[in-house]
């Protein structure tokens, strides 16, 4: 019977470039028959690469592959008649490495629930990948759980991808698979720039972008403490009284992709604050629903602040 579009289908999504082990990881998993118990599988994939599916060690009554390589066909329609033809319980995605991941997400009909995402990356072509299509690497560790680097060679620095990954997500668990078939795990510690275990935690302009990705990603363990950095101030007419945006523009990998990063911040009194004017603030934080955010999210509680000149560096970067 067609899939009720008001439940929730689990749907496991795996992102990464050509030849980057994917189709091996997926075949692996629907051929394991702890992963494999009889549910009905939509193998999606929007990407055929070098490597095809064997599917005579499919169980043919459960798993039903189906290829989109053309985008204009990924529509939430479309999506959802697959679905529907194969009364799928679950779905398995290897998506396309040229495609933005948040083209996905905007076409996904109501009801899938992304259980896992995780990225594959040759570690022989990934540099080269990082270096010439930064923005397309930022957009799969931007969502990705686990990554895991493999043809991973014993002479190759960890350090070298931890800092890549590092760059965009602190999230994100590493992996290398070596090619002598030995798995290791990333345990380098990443410290943040500034006190987080203080009462009163002070941001230097050049770790905001840090700063403002941590408390986006873990807002609670900010909650009740003071916090003081440079901000850009940002008025609407449409905000609560009292309310501006403060924050600063940050890029994550080029020009193209700068945006201005802000968190609700509440004052006494707006009337003299100019638009668009640099301050250095002060605020207590409180992690509550805010009509700025789509439920809750980091509110400032602005106790001080005054005019301040920009940061050296108006934009601000990870590194």
């Amino acid at each position: 019977m067609p899939y009720n579009e008001e439940e929730t289908i689990p749907v496991y999504l795996f992102l990464g470039f050509l030849e980057s082990g994917k189709t091996k990881f997926i075949q692996e998993t629907l051929t394991d028959k702890r992963f494999n118990t009889g549910e009905r599988t939509l193998l999606l994939v929007f990407e055929e690469g070098e490597e095809e599916y064997d599917t005579t060690n499919f169980k043919k009554d459960n798993i039903f592959l189906r290829v989109v390589d053309d985008k204009s066909d990924m529509t939430s329609e479309n999506l959802q008649r697959l679905v529907d033809e194969c009364s799928a319980e679950r779905i398995i995605i290897e998506y396309n490495g040229m495609w933005q991941v948040t083209e996905l997400f905007d076409a996904a009909p109501d009801g899938w629930a992304f259980y896992q995402i995780m990225c594959f990356a040759d570690a022989t072509t990934f540099p080269q990948y990082n270096s010439n299509m930064r923005s397309l690497v930022v957009d799969k560790l931007n969502v990705c759980e686990l990554i895991v680097f493999n043809r991973f060679e014993k002479s190759y620095d960890p350090n070298k991808f931890h800092q890549i990954v590092r760059g965009v997500s602190r999230r994100s668990e590493i992996a290398y698979e070596y090619t002598d078939g030995t798995v290791a795990y990333d345990d380098i510690e990443d410290p943040l720039p500034f006190d987080i275990e203080s009462p009163h935690i002070i941001i230097n302009d050049s770790d905001y972008a840090l700063w403002y990705r941590d408390i986006m990603e873990e807002p609670q363990k900010y909650d009740g403490k003071t916090v003081t950095f440079k901000a850009l101030v940002a008025k609407n007419s449409k905000f609560p009284k009292n309310t501006l945006a403060a924050g600063r523009h940050i890029m994550t990998c080029c020009v193209d992709d700068i945006q201005y990063c802000w968190c609700a911040a509440q004052f006494d009194d707006i009337s003299d604050i100019k638009e668009k004017s640099w301050v250095m603030l002060t605020a207590k934080i409180k992690v509550q629903r805010h009509k700025l955010y789509r439920g809750k999210g980091p509110v400032l509680f602005v106790t001080d602040f005054f005019p301040s000149a920009p940061p050296e560096k108006e934009v601000a970067t990870f590194y």
